[in-house]
């Protein structure tokens, strides 16, 4: 009878610990639905197109483009020839299409885009392609950083088919021109997109969860009964981490200048400006989350929520451009995407104070919305 008893003990016990881990949604959230919104996520931005597409930059030239033009150049010549054009709306670069069909290894796509030395720079620093190719004296000319794996592929795979098509002599009639332009390696895209999530992390988790336990163990309700506006205690609260996220920035700056010789190439005070509507924008975000609950556990679920899908989706470890075309509108109009893009484009792309002002401006609309929101249903006690 008492082995019974035992046996029936270990066995409520047993149940009352799961059904208290269950219950919890940090648990659940972490344990679940967090590895599947990353498989997701993931898997959707590299495994989920049937083709690899590669993008390439093509330089436009002033002469030998024309239609009565006797001897036009090779890349032109060939695109127009073997290429399927792609139907562009207005006022968008001209750009072409080759699919090279592999029962194996899988088809490749090739997307070429005709631009400016300028923007292809501005497009290969943003990952949304790696080689650029240009022609001179009836030479082509493939310009990509060394280091890059990706680059080196779009070149063995570009120069099979243009010799193949263009020089039936077999003649040299190409060269490879290395890349040596600042802000082209991936530490120059990985920096910007760290400071990017350490302000977002920081707000959301200090913030958030902050208040979150203070209202669990009643000082709000202690601090709301002082002469106190509480707008200001909000607004101390975003100060307070603001100057620490500046702190946090500045050294992991500094850590890469010295170590991997990365430097501003744009305004100083647009960076500033990007870098304090940032901070606004996730610290109303932080109080909009954080305005009601009580619960930790509830808090912890809601800042991941918020968090998670950002960090995958915005750009940070790699360009988001890797997910499908029709999403990517979406994924430009978030917080930390606009963050991450206005960082990289100051530290990047030489952008000046006047480009800076679009995304600051839209982060903080976004701050001060989330921010009188959040104070109008903040719960005090």
């Amino acid at each position: 009878m008492n082995n019974r008893i035992r046996q029936k003990q270990l066995a409520q016990l047993i149940s009352a610990h799961f059904k208290e881990i269950i219950r919890q949604p940090a648990v659940i959230f972490w344990g679940i639905i967090f590895p599947i919104l990353m498989a997701l996520g993931l898997g959707i931005a590299f495994t989920s197109q049937t083709d690899i597409v590669r993008h390439v930059a093509v330089i436009e030239s002033n002469h030998g483009l024309s239609e009565n033009t006797e001897n036009k150049l090779l890349i032109q010549s060939f695109l127009e020839n073997h290429a399927d054009k792609i139907e562009s709306a207005e006022n968008k670069p001209t750009q072409y299409k080759i699919t090279l069909s592999d029962k194996k290894l899988g088809n490749t796509t090739f997307v070429f885009e005709k631009t400016n030395w300028r923007q292809a720079e501005v497009l290969l620093k943003r990952g949304n392609l790696g080689i650029i190719m240009d022609e001179k004296n009836g030479r082509i000319e493939y310009h990509f950083d060394p280091l890059n794996t990706d680059a080196h592929f779009s070149y063995l795979k570009l120069s099979n088919i243009f010799n193949q098509n263009n020089n039936p002599d077999g003649k040299n009639i190409e060269s490879i021109q290395p890349l040596t332009v600042r802000g082209t390696r991936y530490i120059d895209f990985l920096v910007p997109g760290l400071m990017a999530m350490g302000i977002m992390m920081s707000c959301m988790w200090g913030m958030s969860y902050g208040m979150i336990d203070k209202r669990s163990k009643k000082l709000l309700r202690r601090m709301v009964a002082t002469p106190m506006k509480r707008s200001y205690f909000l607004i101390s609260l975003m100060t307070v981490r603001m100057a620490m996220n500046l702190i946090e920035s500045s050294l992991l700056f500094l850590f890469a200048w010295l170590v991997f010789n990365i430097t501003i190439q744009g305004s100083i005070t647009g960076l500033f400006a990007i870098f304090l509507a940032g901070n606004i924008a996730f610290g109303g975000i932080a109080i909009f989350v954080s305005c009601r609950t009580s619960n930790t556990e509830i808090g912890n679920g809601l800042v991941n929520a918020v968090v998670m899908p950002m960090m995958v989706l915005s750009g940070v470890f790699f360009s988001y451009h890797n997910f499908p075309d029709w999403c990517i509108p979406f994924i430009q109009k978030l917080p930390m995407t606009i963050l991450a893009d206005g960082l990289r484009s100051i530290f990047i792309e030489g952008a000046g104070f006047t480009e800076a002002m679009w995304p600051a401006a839209a982060l903080l609309s976004i701050g001060v919305f989330f921010f009188s929101v959040g104070l109008r249903f903040f719960k005090w006690h």
